[in-house]
């Protein structure tokens, strides 16, 4: 018959794991803190050194190596990752910065152009065309759009410039205040009387008046001659140049450039003249040309 105080099953099973638990964790202490002796033997007379440590500081130290070596290179990924990033950003803030100046110039060019065009007539434009020097983006796509408008506004001001060179070159106005005395033609020559060709218009004007050349160029003669008396002859370019004769002075000398409306000299009756006129010739691709149709021009 049991005692009173007898111990069941149960309870006799679970003391005795614990019991092999404990055991265990002993024999766990006792290996980690089994000492190792490790000898260094040096290749000279000298003494070896033995090195006692616990088989615990060895598996720590294997495992913080090994984890240092883990950290390492992944500091070395993120700072490879780091300067990739920083080479990038510069590369997108310098296409981002380019592409900013362009548009600057865009739209400069942009107002210049609608200033430029919001005048009334061709002459206005050509007078006062002065050329100019000139977030997340898809900046390939955007760089491609740029091109393309920069490629307009280039040929744009091409053709204003080449525009404004014929403009200036070509002849228009009057180079004296007066009337035209003597139209551009065959004519029974006033001294002579003979009939011959009159390559230029005769424009009566008062003596002394201003003589004003009547496109850009560059003076290639300036002086006397038997028949025309003091003669001024502009080269203009694109096929144009322009005579004026019978000068009381010349003002000017070869060589020289000149814009239109810059005084050229004073008219007079020099050479072969019936009063005071400027005789006003226009050449184009070496053949004279009627002067009146320039004349008329505005």
């Amino acid at each position: 018959m049991p005692g009173i105080f007898q111990i069941s099953p149960d309870k006799r099973k679970t003391g005795r794991g614990k019991e092999i638990g404990l055991r265990s964790f002993k024999l766990f202490l006792k290996m980690i803190f089994t000492p190792i002796t490790i000898m260094l033997v040096p290749h000279s007379r000298t003494k070896p050194v033995s090195i006692r440590v616990p088989v615990g500081g060895i598996v720590f130290s294997v495992f913080s190596f090994f984890a240092g070596v883990v950290y390492l290179f992944t500091v070395a990924v993120h700072t490879v990752e780091y300067y990739q990033m920083r080479e990038r950003l510069s590369y997108v803030t310098d296409q981002f910065l380019e592409l900013k100046s362009t548009m600057v110039s865009l739209k400069q060019a942009e107002k210049e152009f609608k200033k430029l065009f919001s005048l009334k007539t061709k002459t206005d434009v050509l007078e006062n065309a002065e050329l100019i020097d000139t977030g997340s983006l898809d900046m390939e796509a955007l760089r491609t759009q740029i091109d393309g408008a920069m490629r307009s506004v280039t040929s744009i001001r091409q053709y204003i410039a080449e525009q404004k060179d014929i403009y200036r070159a070509t002849p228009k106005g009057w180079p004296v205040p007066g009337y035209v005395s003597s139209g551009y033609g065959y004519r029974d020559h006033p001294k002579s009387g003979r009939r011959q060709l009159h390559t230029g218009v005769d424009i009566s004007t008062p003596l002394g008046t201003e003589v004003l050349a009547t496109a850009d160029g560059v003076v290639t003669f300036s002086g006397k001659t038997r028949n025309s008396g003091n003669v001024v002859v502009i080269e203009h370019g694109r096929g144009f140049s322009t005579a004026y004769a019978h000068n009381k002075e010349n003002l000017v000398e070869v060589g020289q450039r000149v814009r239109r409306g810059e005084t050229l000299g004073l008219a007079g009756s020099t050479g072969r003249s019936t009063g005071p006129h400027v005789h006003y010739e226009i050449w184009n691709d070496g053949r004279h040309v009627n002067p009146s149709q320039f004349l008329a021009r505005r």
